[in-house]
């Protein structure tokens, strides 16, 4: 395992994760350290289809896919820092917790996901993270949640 950072553009994501639109939630992963930690980017338009109920005339990011856009980064994190590209794996959520939004996030926002690995360790199956949403320098959401890798044999 290196020291060096190393990034994620949207085709290797695509390499790691199984989500596709209209739920692929992060447009790339940088500052990838191992699987310690990542920092994820969403670019949030106003083309997503969850704008169109939530809320019309006034469209915000529903909570829910900002927790999963910060899971979404703690995989393609795990996938790049423990060699699982093409491994077809699957990441289930086990738990959610201290989970809390502050700010609103808007079409036109730049999401941040910033993630660290709590527990776990290369080989393992369950890992508990922590991230923090931020946009700007205002945190939108930050929550500690943990996370099952299913590693499909083929």
């Amino acid at each position: 395992m290196t020291t060096e950072t190393q990034s994620a553009d949207i085709q290797l994501i695509q390499r790691i994760l199984p989500h596709r639109y209209p739920f692929l939630l992060v447009d790339r992963v940088e500052d990838i350290d191992g699987f310690t930690s990542a920092r994820g980017i969403k670019n949030v338009t106003m083309n997503e289809p969850h704008f169109q109920g939530h809320f019309p005339g006034a469209p915000i990011m529903p909570g829910v896919t900002i927790v999963e856009a910060m899971a979404q980064t703690a995989g393609v994190m795990l996938g790049v820092g423990m060699d699982m590209i093409d491994t077809e794996m699957l990441i289930y959520f086990m738990n959610i917790d201290k989970c809390k939004f502050r700010r609103k996030v808007v079409p036109g926002d730049v999401l941040e996901m910033h993630v660290t690995t709590v527990r776990g360790k290369p080989g393992g199956k369950i890992f508990k993270f922590h991230g923090k949403a931020v946009v700007g320098d205002e945190v939108a959401a930050e929550a500690e949640f943990t996370a099952m890798i299913d590693r499909q044999e083929g």
